[in-house]
């Protein structure tokens, strides 16, 4: 198959391309500046060569600002935002233009989605929260929807804290831990959906293939656990003590309101539609899934 693959790049663009190219697939990789493989695009600019698009299986969207690289101003916010809109609409549209049009659309979006959930388990069916993570994932996804009167099969994967040891929120919490100096942060007593750079990369593969994968997926794995448990496992797997809490009033002085949606908000959420439409998680518990991402 042809597939294209926005925010290649990124952390799971990078697990999933060497994925898709190794079982065969003309993998087509959009990027800011052209290079070996990587066709430029400019989302702000409405830029896309509709010839990219032309003749796909598949296109997937990993493409956005990070989230947590930055202290959220109102230009990050409004970046965060715009980049995830921006270049959905513009994959949307270029589909529109062209012929030979994609079977499936696979947009990444959040567990932010749902806000703030308490202790409660939620599936797919779960309402949208209050925030502003839940405000990007709802317009990211309403973008991305779009294509489904165009034909196209639409899956938006809600992902949980994707755990690798070379990027993303495992990546920064290494060092801290790795001094002895981690622990639960605020009460501990939050949800944490999580799932491997493995898992997560498959989940991809698996959307992009199944028929009956539609609409939202959480894309995390069936193991959430606390906080405070999240931060024994990683402690002892690394060997420190996990004594060293930190208080919530310190997060919201050191990242605002960054905080209350990311560390210190809860996310019990259930990979319902996954199990359901047969994907196996090769990971589906924490110390273990800890172990095998930091290879001890």
């Amino acid at each position: 198959m042809k597939i294209v693959v926005a925010g290649a790049t990124g952390l799971v663009g990078s697990a999933l391309v060497p994925v898709l190219a190794a079982a065969g697939h003309d993998v087509v990789r959009l990027g800011r500046r052209p290079g070996p493989g990587v066709v430029a695009w400019d989302p702000a600019a409405k830029v896309l060569d509709p010839a990219v698009i032309e003749g796909a299986t598949a296109v997937v969207n990993l493409a956005g600002a990070g989230v947590a690289d930055g202290r959220w101003t109102q230009a990050r916010r409004t970046e965060i935002l715009e980049s995830r809109v921006q270049s959905t609409r513009l994959l949307v549209d270029t589909i529109a233009r062209v012929r030979e049009r994609p079977a499936v659309l696979v947009c990444a979006s959040g567990s932010g989605y749902y806000g703030d959930g308490g202790d409660r388990e939620i599936d797919e069916s779960g309402a949208a929260g209050d925030g502003f993570l839940a405000r990007v994932c709802r317009h990211w996804e309403t973008e991305a929807r779009c294509a489904e009167v165009l034909g196209v099969r639409v899956v938006a994967m809600r992902l949980g804290m994707v755990l690798a040891a070379h990027g993303g929120a495992l990546a920064k919490m290494l060092p801290i831990f790795r001094a002895g100096l981690g622990g639960p942060a605020g009460s501990g007593r939050q949800w944490v959906s999580w799932i491997t750079l493995d898992d997560a990369a498959a989940a991809f593969v698996h959307a992009i293939s199944s028929l009956s994968v539609t609409g939202p997926v959480n894309a995390v794995a069936p193991g959430a656990v606390r906080n405070a448990d999240f931060s024994r496992a990683l402690a002892a797997v690394l060997g420190r003590p996990a004594a060293v809490r930190a208080p919530a009033v310190a997060l919201r002085l050191m990242f605002g309101r960054m905080a209350d949606e990311t560390v210190l908000e809860s996310a019990r959420l259930v990979p319902a539609r996954l199990r359901e439409s047969g994907f196996v998680f090769r990971h589906p518990q924490i110390e273990p899934a800890l172990r095998h991402v930091l290879a001890t």
